[in-house]
C-alpha cells in the first residue's frame, strides 16, 4: 500500500507546492477569504472529490465517500491569514510567493496555506491511488480562524456536517507542526475590565489604579508572557463615565473561564478600593464578525486550552502509519509563543468531543511574523503522510485484496 501511495505522491506533492504558491499570492485576511475560497473549491473539484460545496459561512468542504460510511475523518485547515504587520520588516513582498533555498516565502505560507494544500492533495492521493475506503474523508477549509475565533469551524460542526449526516470521529489539523504529531496546546482569552462611575474623575482614577496593578503583573520577571495589557478606552453613556481595560490572558489546561473571570474581578476590585464610588466588573470580550458571505455572527474571544492523551488511539494509529510509511513520527505540542495564537482544536475537542491532532508542514516559530515561509519538501511529505494516516483510520485493510476490490 505504501509503495502505491509513495509512487503517486511524487507528482501530487509538486502540485501541492504549486497550489500553496497560488494561495500565498492571494490576499485573504480573516473575514476576507472569498478569492482563496474560490481557488480552493476549484482545486478540490479538479482533484476529483466526490462532492465539493461552500457552506453558509464560506467554508469550502470536499468529501470522499467510503464504502461503509460509518466512520469519518476530518482534515481541517483555515483559509485566512493573520495581518502582515510591519511591512517594512518584510524582505520581500508578502504576496510574492517566491521560492528560494527550498523555502516558499509569503504571508500564510506556514500558517497555514502550505498545510491546506497538503491536505487537499492528501485526499487527492487517496482518490488517485484507488485504495478503497471504508469510512468518509472530509477536507474542510474554514474561514475566520485568525480574527474570527473559529467561527467557521463552529458553523461546520453545528450546521454543515450535520446537514450531510456526518460527524467526525477524528480530526487532523493542517496547522504548523513541522510534520510532528501534535496533541494540544494552551489557550488564551480576551477579557475586559469595566469601570463605571457617575464621577468621571473616580472612573479614570480607578481605571489607572487597576491598569497599574495589571501592568505590574504582566511585566513581572516570572510572567513568561502570560498576560498582555491593551490600551484603555473611555466611553460616556447615560451620565456615566466608563473605562474599559483590555487584557489578553493565557489559559491553562484545567482552568475554567469562570475561575479566571472571578480571579481577575477580585484583583480589579481590590485595586479600585482606594478610589470613590465605582462599579467594577470583568467579562469575556465578545465580537461581531461579518463573514465574507455576508453572514453575521457573534463570537466570544476565547481559544480554549486542549489536549488529548498522547497514547490515544488516534495518536497511536497515526504514529504507526507514519512509521510504516517510512516517515518520522514525532509527538509534541504547540508552544504558542505569542498571545493570540491558537487552533481549532479547542472547539473540536472542547465543544464537540472530537479527538484531534495536528500534522502540518509549517513552522509555528515563523508564523505571524515577517518573512514567513514553509519548506517545500515538507509540503510534499505532508501529502504522503496525511494520506497514510487517513488510510490507517478509514481505509480497507491491505491484506486479502483481490483485483476487483481495487
Amino acid at each position: 500500500m505504501y509503495r502505491i501511495l509513495k509512487a503517486k505522491a511524487k507528482g501530487l506533492g509538486r502540485e501541492a507546492v504549486d497550489l500553496a504558491r497560488e494561495l500565498v499570492r492571494m490576499p485573504g485576511g480573516s473575514l476576507e477569504e472569498s478569492w482563496v475560497a474560490k481557488r480552493v473549491r476549484r482545486a478540490m473539484e479538479e482533484a476529483g472529490y466526490d462532492r465539493v460545496f461552500v457552506d453558509d459561512a464560506g467554508n469550502v468542504v470536499g468529501v470522499l465517500h467510503g464504502r461503509a460510511g460509518d466512520k469519518t475523518i476530518l482534515l481541517n485547515s483555515h483559509l485566512d491569514t493573520a495581518a502582515p504587520g510591519n511591512m517594512a520588516a518584510w524582505e520581500r513582498d508578502p504576496y510574492s510567493a517566491g521560492i528560494a533555498d527550498g523555502r516558499l516565502y509569503g504571508l500564510g505560507a506556514s500558517d497555514c496555506k502550505g498545510g491546506l494544500a497538503a491536505q487537499i492533495f492528501g485526499g487527492a492521493l487517496l482518490k488517485r491511488s484507488l485504495l478503497p475506503l471504508d469510512g468518509n474523508l472530509v477536507v474542510a477549509a474554514t474561514v475566520a480562524q485568525e480574527d474570527g475565533h473559529s467561527a467557521g469551524v463552529h458553523c461546520l460542526m453545528e450546521e454543515t456536517l450535520p446537514s450531510i449526516a456526518m460527524r467526525p470521529d477524528w480530526a487532523i489539523l493542517g496547522e504548523p507542526t513541522r510534520l510532528g504529531l501534535y496533541y494540544g496546546h494552551e489557550g488564551w482569552v480576551e477579557l475586559e475590565v469595566r469601570v463605571e462611575s457617575a464621577n468621571p474623575f473616580d472612573a479614570d482614577d480607578a481605571a489607572a489604579a487597576i491598569a497599574n496593578v495589571l501592568d505590574g503583573t504582566a511585566n513581572a520577571p516570572d510572567a513568561s508572557r502570560n498576560m498582555l495589557l491593551r490600551e484603555t478606552r473611555f466611553e460616556e453613556s447615560r451620565g456615566l463615565r466608563r473605562a474599559v481595560i483590555g487584557i489578553d490572558r493565557r489559559l491553562y489546561l484545567g482552568e475554567t473561564i469562570a475561575s479566571v473571570v472571578g480571579d481577575m474581578t477580585a484583583v480589579a476590585q481590590t485595586a479600585a478600593k482606594s478610589v470613590g464610588s465605582v462599579a467594577v466588573g470583568v467579562a469575556v470580550r465578545r465580537d461581531q464578525a461579518m463573514l465574507y458571505t455576508g453572514r453575521k455572527t457573534e463570537v466570544q474571544c476565547i481559544t480554549h486550552a486542549w489536549a488529548i492523551d498522547p497514547f490515544h488511539r488516534l495518536m497511536e494509529r497515526s504514529r504507526h502509519a507514519l512509521t510504516a510509511a517510512g516517515l518520522e513520527a514525532r509527538p509534541g505540542k504547540w508552544r504558542l509563543g505569542r498571545l493570540g495564537m491558537g487552533t481549532a482544536g479547542g472547539v473540536l475537542v472542547g465543544d464537540f468531543d472530537v479527538p484531534t491532532i495536528g500534522y502540518g508542514p509549517g513552522d509555528e516559530a515563523v508564523a505571524h511574523r515577517p518573512n514567513e515561509f514553509v519548506e517545500t519538501r515538507m509540503i510534499e511529505e505532508a501529502v504522503y503522510g496525511t494520506a497514510a494516516v487517513a488510510h490507517s483510520l478509514i481505509g480497507v485493510p491491505v491484506y486479502g485484496w483481490t483485483s476487483d476490490e481495487i
